[in-house]
């Protein structure tokens, strides 16, 4: 989620993977996956940095960038039951 506030001046927080657009018109304006449009004080710049920081955050709990990455090998699941020929 990232903290954004309305043109009232009211804070809002907008999950970052719901945004479709962000445009500059004149204010910013956000739209929605539903096709809601939600009306910003910040600029698209402030809310695209806002949205990569996030993310970036996201990750650093993911990945240690100090160790390197693993692999996931799944583990093969015994076969129940019997075969019949």
């Amino acid at each position: 989620m990232i903290h954004l506030t309305r043109l009232n001046n009211h804070p809002l927080a907008v999950n970052s993977d719901l945004i479709k657009f962000v445009e500059q018109a004149p204010d910013t304006v956000l739209t929605l996956l539903n096709g809601e449009k939600v009306i910003v004080r910040e600029s698209t710049s402030e809310v695209l940095n806002r949205i990569v920081e996030f993310r970036r955050t996201i990750l650093r709990g993911l990945l240690n960038v100090n160790e390197p990455a693993t692999v996931f090998t799944p583990t093969p699941r015994p076969t129940t039951g019997t075969q019949q020929e």
